[in-house]
């Protein structure tokens, strides 16, 4: 899976439904591409098109069931096998990178609120799932 199948399917679990036109924004590809990715989608069956409720002559983008599933069964297969890489590290190095990692984050978050401040809109997402 590409990165920007990943990460459009995602922003829509995490987001809601969805234009076209702001997912190919928010994915930095053109519109023709976007309505290529999202056909691909459907056909796979991990997004549907539905009508918008506040206006039903727009058509939204919305993850399916099936699409949540994969994001799970993707989380979780990349979650057991960081978790046994570091299974692999002397437990010092695991310390290491635990007290290095405790200490970055706060500095991490806000850079990111720095960037979203400054107008960056995809410092505002959260990685593909």
């Amino acid at each position: 899976m590409s990165f920007t199948t990943a990460s459009t399917l995602g922003r829509l679990a995490r987001g809601g439904p969805a234009r076209l036109t702001a997912l190919a924004a928010d994915e930095g590809v053109s519109q023709p591409s976007m309505t290529q990715l999202v056909q691909r989608l459907e056909r796979q069956g991990l997004v549907r098109r539905t009508s918008d409720p506040a206006d039903g002559r727009v058509v939204l983008v919305a993850v399916t069931d099936a699409g949540r599933e994969l994001l799970a069964d993707r989380r979780r297969a990349r979650t057991e096998r960081l978790a046994a890489l570091l299974a692999a590290l002397p437990a010092e190095d695991r310390e290491a990178l635990a007290a290095a990692a405790a200490g970055a984050l706060p500095a991490l978050e806000r850079l990111v609120a720095v960037a979203v401040e400054a107008g960056f809109p995809e410092a505002d997402r959260r990685p593909a799932d």
